[in-house]
């Protein structure tokens, strides 16, 4: 039986099958489309339950190790040490400080917004370097804080990278970028594509296996 798993429902226009996520913050979440009935949630729940209980384990892992970092946050393979600052709103980095709000929920929307706008800096230029290098040029660069997705290429060339990648190593921010930059010259992950990556990230397989591994560590 799925009652004794706590879960909240999300109706969405733009689901097309039930979806359900475990979040370390947020829980369990089951999306499902506008007309589903409601009884289709307890189901899904039921029926994926090996992979929740998986899933949850892995949360309270992350919750774990979010709490060990005690007033730090990650930055790039670095930590920054959180000073509290009341009357701020925005977050603002100092050396190694990162200046924040004194209230929690304030200060974590405000560390948010500054490793989105972080993002974009740290980004921008390694994608203009690896995209000349591939010699394709991209159209549009867009940050995003999607639950699953790093990076993508659009067909058109609009590239978007998730900000949480700077949670983790510079060295898995930098194969991502390739990994997409690739992408502009050839879409699929055939041979050639990872032949092209390698030309040019020779060692991309050691962050790859650590996004792998640890990617459900890289949140807030």
């Amino acid at each position: 039986m799925a009652a004794d798993l706590a879960y909240s429902i999300r109706r969405s226009d733009r689901a097309r099958r039930i979806r359900v996520c475990v979040d370390p913050h947020d829980g369990i979440e089951v999306v499902l489309p506008r007309r589903a009935a409601a009884r289709e949630a307890e189901s899904a729940i039921a029926e994926l339950r090996p992979w929740i209980e998986k899933r949850l384990a892995e949360a309270e892992r992350v919750r774990r190790r979010i709490a060990e970092r005690g007033d730090t946050v990650p930055l790039l393979g670095t930590d920054l040490t959180l000073v509290a600052e009341p009357g701020r709103t925005r977050a603002h980095r100092k050396g190694h400080a990162l200046h924040v709000p004194a209230d929690a929920a304030t200060a974590r929307e405000a560390i948010e917004r500054w490793y989105r706008r972080t993002a974009r800096q740290e980004i921008a230029p390694r994608l203009d370097a690896a995209a000349k290098a591939v010699g394709r040029p991209y159209t549009a660069l867009t940050i995003r804080g999607q639950r699953t997705r790093w990076g993508s290429c659009s067909a058109t060339g609009a590239m978007s990278f998730n900000w949480r990648l700077l949670l983790g190593p510079e060295e898995v921010l930098d194969y991502v970028v390739w990994h997409e930059a690739c992408h502009l010259a050839v879409m699929d992950h055939s041979p050639r594509f990872w032949s092209l990556l390698a030309a040019h990230l020779p060692g991309y397989a050691e962050p790859r296996r650590w996004l792998r591994r640890h990617g459900a560590t890289l949140v807030l």
